[in-house]
């Protein structure tokens, strides 16, 4: 936060707040402010630096060079409430006043995240809102609402155009990092067409889809460069330079006994069409950097790279507690975040840059809360990453959510009481008991999978392998602060479901004050838009 702290002073000093100062010897109504009470002095300090920060913003269309969005999936605002109390408290404070990164970001908003057809939706049809300023059914990517999921003859002329694909149309340098699979909904929603989310090979889809001419998720990425120049007449992009994440499978063929057992580097897949994509990038891009292991991130020379392809896991990337705990040999959010950002900035056009925290989400689906406000914690470590690394006089970032979850922050606890903890009330000393004679944690789920208790386990996906629970326990003696507590949940369902509630959007650079108040999900990618000047860089840019 080292800009945002210098512009924070620098305003401070400034001449409003002496002058303020000197009114308030004189003033019989400013002079009962105790100007020294702690509570005070720090809400005017904040008002002061969200000046500060506002003067510095360009406002006037194609301001921005740079455009990099955050999304933490499935972070709503329990999950940053929550987050910010955790972080807080693993560094010894009460917790509650802590901040996360964009907790200082001067402008944010919410944003309405039902689907066209449903009121809670997923992920496909919000990122695809976000990202391409069109609202869509739940299960699609990148395809307005005339389509219906999994019918591929409904398809053609469907398509929108994403931001990411404005980017590389105008000339920008185009990146996308996720901890998810990088053909799971968020990141498809940047590059993809798709009537199905689940078509990420062609091991998931009819064989009528394939007949009528739909291609799979990940064919998709690897020929995004192609078709978007096929797409549009006078195209010459050249291509996704930045693509880091998970889902190794669905580049690789399956193995057969005819084929043998290896495919790439020991790996096989699951693609039944024989194709080996990475193989095929490979070719594509003969001087590109490609990575399967921490031990090629590490040693990969990222100043040089101009195609950087990291596929880090076989599914989705591990959880960032995991990781840290087991050490995992796979590189964090934020890692990816910085050499993604050090790449892209060779570009003297600029570029965008979509991280996603995508396994905030999975953990909340799994009835996980340590998991999901590590990950949260990790994406605000991310952000840091991005505002050292930019200005906040040339990049727009955003932070959002595509949707939130049914978890809860409830039960009086007192201030400063462990977030993982049981409720204590102010005053006492021990948990607090519910009218079942039962103590009860502050954080829960409205549904789910319901109580387990793992101990030191830090991999939410564990909560698969034992039956539903649902409904109250004893927690007498359990330690619900360890990684491996699965918090209680009220209605039974084998996984836990998203919620309809808006979610919060957090923004700083230029168009940043486009971000207020309460919006469509559609207008992250109108700010994006007017920020970066994008339509009408690749309007020139097709011109010429």
């Amino acid at each position: 936060m080292k800009k945002l702290l210098i512009l924070t002073l620098a305003a401070m000093a400034g001449c409003d707040t002496a002058n303020n100062q000197q009114a308030g010897g004189s003033d019989p109504i400013l002079s009962l402010i105790d100007k020294d009470n702690h509570w005070y002095q720090s809400a005017a300090q904040q008002i002061e630096h969200k000046r500060a920060i506002a003067k510095s913003i360009q406002n006037q269309q194609g301001a921005a060079k740079n455009i990099i969005l955050f999304v933490g999936d499935g972070m709503s605002l329990t999950t940053v409430t929550a987050s910010r109390i955790f972080g807080g408290q693993q560094q010894g404070l009460t917790g509650e006043e802590n901040n996360l990164s964009f907790d200082y970001f001067p402008f944010s908003g919410l944003a309405k995240t039902y689907a066209v057809d449903t009121q809670v939706p997923d992920s496909a049809s919000t990122m695809t809102a976000i990202i391409s300023g069109i609202k869509t059914n739940a299960g699609i990517v990148g395809i307005a609402e005339p389509v219906s999921r999994g019918e591929c003859t409904t398809q053609m002329g469907n398509e929108v155009i994403s931001a990411l694909d404005l980017a590389e149309l105008g000339g920008l340098s185009t990146g996308i990092v996720t901890t998810a699979r990088v053909t799971h909904a968020t990141p498809a929603a940047t590059y993809a067409k798709s009537p199905d989310r689940d078509w990420e090979d062609p091991s998931a889809m009819p064989q009528q889809a394939i007949d009528s001419g739909c291609v799979d998720i990940a064919s998709q990425l690897i020929q995004y460069q192609a078709s978007l120049n096929a797409r549009y007449v006078g195209a010459d992009t050249n291509g996704i330079e930045v693509v880091m994440g998970g889902g190794r499978r669905h580049f690789l063929p399956a193995a057969t006994s005819s084929e043998g057992q290896q495919t790439q580097g020991g790996f096989s897949g699951n693609r039944t069409d024989g194709r080996n994509l990475i193989a095929e990038w490979k070719a594509l891009y003969p001087e590109g950097l490609f990575m399967d292991s921490r031990a090629d991130f590490d040693k990969a020379n990222f100043d040089s790279a101009q195609q950087v392809f990291g596929l880090f896991n076989r599914s989705h990337m591990r959880f960032d507690a995991d990781r840290n705990t087991k050490k995992i040999k796979e590189p964090s959010l934020s890692e990816m975040t910085d050499k993604a950002i050090g790449v892209l900035s060779q570009n003297p056009k600029g570029f965008f840059l979509m991280v996603e925290a995508g396994r905030i989400d999975h953990a909340h689906h799994a009835g996980n809360a340590f998991n999901a406000l590590s990950d949260t914690i990790e994406l605000s470590k991310a952000v840091d990453v991005a505002l050292e690394a930019t200005s906040v006089e040339d990049t727009l970032i955003i932070v959002t959510a595509d949707h939130g979850h049914v978890f809860t922050m409830a039960g009086y606890p007192k201030r400063g009481n462990p977030i993982l903890g049981k409720v204590i009330a102010a005053g006492e000393t021990e948990p607090t008991l519910a009218d079942d004679g039962l103590p009860y944690t502050t954080l829960g789920y409205a549904n789910g999978r319901g109580h387990r208790h793992l101990a030191e386990e830090a991999d939410a996906d564990k909560a698969y392998d034992k039956p539903v629970s649902p409904g109250r326990n004893s927690l007498n003696e359990v330690d619900t602060t360890q990684p491996g507590f699965f918090q209680e949940a009220l209605v039974p369902l084998e996984s836990e479901t998203h919620s309809g509630e808006d979610v919060p959007i957090y923004a700083l650079g230029p168009g940043a004050h486009l971000i207020s108040g309460s919006n469509e999900q559609t207008i992250i990618f109108h700010a994006i838009n007017h920020a970066g000047g994008l339509l009408s860089k690749a309007r020139q840019a097709l011109k010429n």
